[in-house]
C-alpha cells in the first residue's frame, strides 16, 4: 500500500459487525477489512481482536489504515424523508438519521453506533452519511404514497425504496445511460428500479425492504391481512421474523444459495418463483417508464447467475429485445467519490474523472 497519502474509510456498519473498504487519494480501493462478532468472539479478518463494543472495533480498524484518514464515510440505510443526498454529519443530519430509526430498527441503530464510534475514537474527523433511501426521492407522489388516511401518511407510512446506492452507481457506469432503464439489483435482498432519464421513477420495495420481488429470506409483497394474521398467531416479533427471516427462497426451497437451489427440484421451484415475481415486477416498472431500453443486472445473483438473468430477459421478451448490462456492483466506490464530493465540492469533477468502474458489456 506504499504511495498512499490520505484515505478515505467506507464503513457499512451492522448490529455486530463492521465491514470497511479503504479508498486513496485518486480514489482506487487500496484494501478491505471486517470486523465481526463484536461483544462476544470478535475476529478482524478472521483473527481473534478485542472488540466488545462497536467503538472498539472502529479503533482497531483505524489501527491497521494506510494512511490517514481525510474522512469516514459511512452507508446509512434509511434517510427518511429528508435526508435525500450525500451529506456531512452534523448534529442535525446525526438527530435525523436517528429520527429515521424506527424506520429501519435492524439498521440505522447501526449506523449511528459506527458514527459516534468514529466520532469518539477519532474526535474532529469529518463524517460523511450516504443513503439508500435517497435515490428514490424523485418518484412522484403517485408512486410513493400508501393510500392511508392523511395522518398516517403524515407520520411517515410510505414507500422509500432502497438498494439506491446501488442504482446510483449503476447510473454513473452505465455510458452512454439508456433513456428507459430497467436496473435489477438481485442478490439476497433483491428489488427492481425504473430508472429514466437518469432518474428513479418507480421501485419494488416500499416502506421496508420487506416488499416487492422474493428474496432470499423476506417474503416478497404480501397482503396486509395475511401479515395481520401472522402478528394475530405470532405476535408483532414472531410475525417480523417470520417475514423478514424465515420466508422467501429460505421458506419455498430449503435455503438462499442459489448454487443449491439449482440442484433440487425444491430449490428449482423455489427459482420458478423468484423469476416469476421478478418478472411480473419488471412488467410494473416497465409501464411506469413508458417502455423499455435496456436491463441491467447486478448484485451477487444478478452478476453471477447466467440462468437466472436469462429467465428474466425471455420473460420479458414482449417489450422488445434491448441490450443487457451485467454490471459489478460497486457500492463503496461510489460512497467514496460521494463523500470526496461533500467536503470538497470544486473537487468533484476531478474526482469523477479519477473513478473509472469497469463496465461488462451487454
Amino acid at each position: 500500500m506504499a504511495g498512499v497519502e490520505q484515505a478515505i474509510l467506507i464503513l457499512n456498519c451492522g448490529s455486530s459487525s463492521v465491514k470497511a473498504a479503504v479508498f486513496d487519494d485518486a480514489l482506487r480501493e487500496v484494501s478491505r477489512m471486517e470486523v465481526t462478532e463484536i461483544g462476544g468472539g470478535a475476529r478482524m479478518d478472521g483473527r481473534p481482536v478485542a472488540a466488545p463494543d462497536h467503538r472498539a472495533a472502529i479503533e482497531a480498524l483505524l489501527g491497521r489504515l494506510p494512511a490517514r484518514p481525510v474522512c469516514a464515510a459511512h452507508r446509512v440505510v434509511h434517510g427518511g424523508a429528508g435526508l435525500v443526498a450525500p451529506c456531512v454529519i452534523d448534529a442535525q443530519t446525526r438527530a435525523a438519521i436517528a429520527d429515521a430509526a424506527a424506520l429501519a430498527p435492524l439498521h440505522n441503530p447501526a449506523a449511528l453506533a459506527g458514527i459516534d464510534a468514529v466520532a469518539a475514537a477519532a474526535p474532529g474527523l469529518p463524517q460523511v452519511a450516504c443513503f439508500d433511501t435517497a435515490f428514490h426521492a424523485t418518484n412522484p407522489p403517485e408512486a410513493v404514497d400508501y393510500a392511508l388516511p392523511a395522518r398516517w401518511r403524515a407520520a411517515g407510512l410510505r414507500r422509500y425504496g432502497f438498494h439506491g446506492i446501488s442504482y446510483a452507481g449503476l447510473v454513473e457506469t452505465l455510458d452512454p445511460l439508456p433513456a428507459r432503464l430497467l436496473a435489477c439489483h438481485l442478490g439476497n435482498g433483491a428489488s427492481l428500479c425504473a430508472i429514466a432519464g437518469g432518474r428513479s421513477v418507480a421501485t419494488t420495495m416500499g416502506y421496508s425492504p420487506l416488499s416487492g420481488l422474493v428474496m432470499g429470506s423476506r417474503t416478497g409483497d404480501i397482503d396486509g391481512n395475511a401479515v395481520l394474521a401472522l402478528a394475530a398467531a405470532e405476535g408483532i416479533a414472531g410475525a417480523s421474523r417470520i417475514l423478514n427471516r424465515e420466508s422467501g427462497l429460505r421458506a419455498l426451497g430449503g435455503g438462499s444459495d442459489m448454487r443449491a437451489l439449482h440442484a433440487s427440484p425444491e430449490g428449482r421451484a423455489a427459482i420458478d418463483r423468484f423469476v416469476y415475481w421478478a418478472v411480473r415486477h419488471a412488467g410494473s416498472m416497465i409501464a411506469a417508464m413508458g417502455g423499455l431500453d435496456a436491463i441491467a443486472f447486478t448484485g451477487g445473483i444478478g452478476e453471477n447467475d447466467a440462468a437466472v438473468r436469462g429467465r428474466i430477459v425471455a420473460g420479458l421478451a414482449f417489450a422488445g429485445a434491448v441490450p443487457v448490462h451485467v454490471v459489478p456492483a460497486r457500492e463503496e466506490a461510489w460512497i467514496a467519490r460521494a463523500a470526496r464530493a461533500c467536503l470538497c465540492p470544486k473537487g468533484a469533477a476531478e474526482a469523477g474523472a479519477a473513478f473509472a468502474p469497469a463496465r461488462d458489456g451487454p
